[in-house]
Formats: C-alpha cells, structure tokens, sequence
C-alpha cells in the first residue's frame, strides 16, 4: 500500500511540476504592445441537452522585427468553456476591440503570442501529493522495520 501511495503521490507531483513549467515559459517571452482586431463571447451547446457553454474568442495583431502578426490565444492553456454567461462577459470586457495592450510574444517563434501568462498555482499545491509520497515513505518504512524483528 505505501509503495502505491509513493507512486500516486509521486505521478501527480509530477504532472503539477510540469503544469508550473508550461505556466513559466511565457515569463520570459518579449513583452510588445498588441491591438485587439476583435473580441466576442461564442456559445455554444456540447450536446443537444446540455447547458450553453461561452468562451471567448479575441483576435489581436502585433509587429515584431518590422513584420505583422496576428494571434487569437489569450493564454498558452486556454481555459474550458464556462456555463456562467457573466464570466465570459466579464473576461471579455479586458479586450474591448480597437484596446491596445500587451501580448507575450515568443522570442524564437514569433508567431506564438498570448496575452496573459498562465497561473502558476501547481507549483503552490504541490504539497498535496507530497503528502502522499511522505505517507507512503513512512508505511513502507514501517513495513520494513516490522520485517526485521
């Protein structure tokens, strides 16, 4: 059982290092002002029973080196569609069209361009499945010092 635990604890301490990775990369990509082209909020349903889903959908352009470019992410991750109507409008308001702002642009791909970084907040829980490793440690630890005697 502690064998598992370690395992578990350790796959998923594993998965939110890499999650507070991908949220770093854009920290050191080049800051340069962007215009936003357009911004709307798109509903859709997944199935035909289920409740609209919004998200919102911003096309923005920048220059880099003398060349236009255009980009539509917000983040490197985007964010699941939310059922709350309010929130996608709220989100919207942030890129009104015609707004100038900054996007995040990709120094050695500069057709990769987000507008916000990604949250690092894996890297702040991690603990959590920490916590399981540790536990597994001390249950097979015991396990063995049991076998001994």
């Amino acid at each position: 059982m502690g064998v598992l635990l370690m395992l578990v604890g350790s796959f998923f301490a594993w998965r939110m290092w890499l999650s507070y990775e991908k949220a770093q990369i854009t920290r050191s990509w080049t800051q340069v002002p962007c215009r936003v082209v357009s911004s709307r909020v798109v509903s859709e349903r997944p199935t035909p029973n289920s409740s609209p889903a919004h998200r919102v959908e911003v096309r923005y352009e920048y220059e880099i080196n003398g060349v236009k470019h255009t980009s539509t992410r917000i983040r490197q991750v985007e964010a699941a569609p939310t059922q709350h109507l309010d929130k996608a409008l709220e989100k919207q308001l942030n890129y009104p069209p015609g707004s100038s702002q900054t996007c995040l642009v990709n120094p050695a791909a500069p057709d990769e361009a987000v507008l916000e970084h990604a949250s690092r907040a894996a890297l702040y829980s991690i603990w959590f499945p920490l916590l399981f490793v540790v536990g597994g440690l001390g249950m097979l630890r015991g396990a063995l010092k049991r076998a001994r005697t």
